[in-house]
């Protein structure tokens, strides 16, 4: 045998995006995406002060996720791709850090409350 019969095994991973794989790469940002809109709507609602909406739009991102870690069980990102999903994830977390510092105040509150002390909100 040759070895300029042989492939490496390796080969397949360096081979062009097939069709499905673009189209499986367009899914998984997509659910990037939807997380990255409703920790917007988060950060939105959190600055209105609507912690309700926060907390309902916090269970959406936590389905989104689920839905995200189970479709990329079995996709990986192309190069391209991973750079978006880069940019879309440091904005989500830009939105985190902002809505955890809007929250500070209400945590501090809430916890005055469960200790029995009754703290005046301006």
């Amino acid at each position: 045998m040759s070895k300029h019969t042989a492939k490496p095994l390796t080969a397949a991973a360096h081979a062009a995006p097939t069709t499905t794989d673009r189209i499986m790469n367009t899914q998984l940002l997509s659910y990037y995406e939807a997380i990255e809109q409703a920790s917007a709507d988060m950060l939105s609602a959190a600055r209105s002060g609507n912690w309700d909406e926060v907390v309902k739009l916090e269970g959406a991102c936590v389905l989104l996720i689920s839905q995200l870690k189970h479709a990329a069980a079995s996709q990986q990102l192309g190069p391209d791709e991973s750079q978006l999903k880069t940019r879309i994830m440091q904005r989500i977390l830009l939105n985190d850090a902002e809505i955890r510092h809007l929250a500070e105040p209400w945590l501090d509150d809430l916890d005055q409350l469960m200790k029995g002390k009754s703290k005046t909100v301006h």
